[in-house]
């Protein structure tokens, strides 16, 4: 069997996606990054709206780093007009403080704007980890979602668009994209302003030798980490007919891959837990949900298999 959690290093907490008062949050940067701090992250990302109306932030979180925490530039990105009309929405984690803006004014499209799919590109070029955010909350269509071919990852969950619209998921628009071959990963997030119950909710933990923002970025580009509301994934085997999974305490594991697939066990304090891949012949990916008592969920990537 084939453990997927053999890279080097420890589990980092971090959270990818967060606004302060220098776009449209109501904390100051300082204070959103003490109370990830106190609230025992190890890391985050300040990622303002990158637009015209205000002043195109990429906030210098570089002060509030030390003793055991960190943090890496970023930027939710905006340029041109998905399907719907609306706004395009791109998670960029580990923008250079000096990356060119886009020509985006405020949350409106408007003509000659670089393309969504574009800016992603040049944010990837840039050395960004980019991701496409909050899929079911912006409306995006396949069409939308098969045009950016430069992201690395899709919001599985956005813990401010659960609490702000019941719209959190990026599960439909993911296994899709897996299913036509794009090997993507996913992750979850907070998507926090601080002007509702929206923090806290959702993260990454990432496998990394040390806990710098360079280590980081280098395993959240390999698919080195998982994604998390609570529960703990320790390891995953994937062997020719089946997968084990090792975790903290959960009632249900659920492999899921293309099409209908899907198999789950279900029980009480299940830590380590074996499932069949009967049922995952013609599927050359699965990923693996878990469940805990609480209802909270963790997510592997997407683990490509040879059929």
């Amino acid at each position: 069997m084939t453990d997927f959690f053999d890279a080097p290093g420890r589990f980092w907490r971090g959270n990818l996606h967060t606004h302060s008062t220098l776009s449209d949050g109501i904390l100051e940067p300082a204070e959103v990054c003490r109370r990830y701090r106190a609230e025992g992250y190890d890391f985050m990302a300040l990622t303002d709206h990158y637009l015209g109306m205000y002043g195109y932030p990429i906030a210098d979180t570089v002060p509030m780093r030390g003793n055991g925490f960190t943090t890496i530039l970023g930027a939710e990105l905006h340029s041109g007009a998905m399907e719907n009309g609306d706004l395009w929405h791109i998670l960029a984690v580990g923008l250079p403080a000096d990356f060119t803006a886009p020509n985006a004014p405020h949350f409106r499209p408007v003509a000659d704007q670089e393309t969504g799919p574009e800016l992603a590109a040049r944010a990837v070029a840039a050395g960004a980890f980019v991701a496409i955010a909050h899929p079911q909350w912006s409306g995006l269509t396949m069409n939308d979602a098969r045009s950016i071919e430069a992201a690395h990852a899709v919001e599985i969950y956005n813990h401010g668009c659960a609490m702000g619209c019941d719209r959190p998921d990026g599960a439909h628009t993911l296994d899709l994209l897996l299913s036509e071959g794009k090997r993507l990963n996913l992750i979850a997030t907070d998507d926090a302003h601080f002007s509702e119950p929206d923090h806290f909710g959702g993260w990454v933990m990432v496998k990394a030798e040390e806990n710098t923002p360079e280590a980081l970025l280098a395993s959240l580009k390999s698919g080195s980490y998982y994604s998390s509301q609570g529960p703990e994934l320790r390891g995953i085997e994937v062997g020719k007919t089946t997968v084990r999974v090792r975790t903290s305490a959960v009632s249900s594991v659920i492999v899921q891959g293309r099409a209908s697939a899907a198999t789950a066990v279900h029980g009480h304090s299940m830590t380590e837990t074996e499932v069949r891949l009967d049922r995952f012949a013609a599927s050359p990916w699965i990923r693996i949900s878990v469940i805990d008592r609480a209802g909270k969920r963790a997510w592997s990537n997407a683990i490509w298999r040879e059929i």
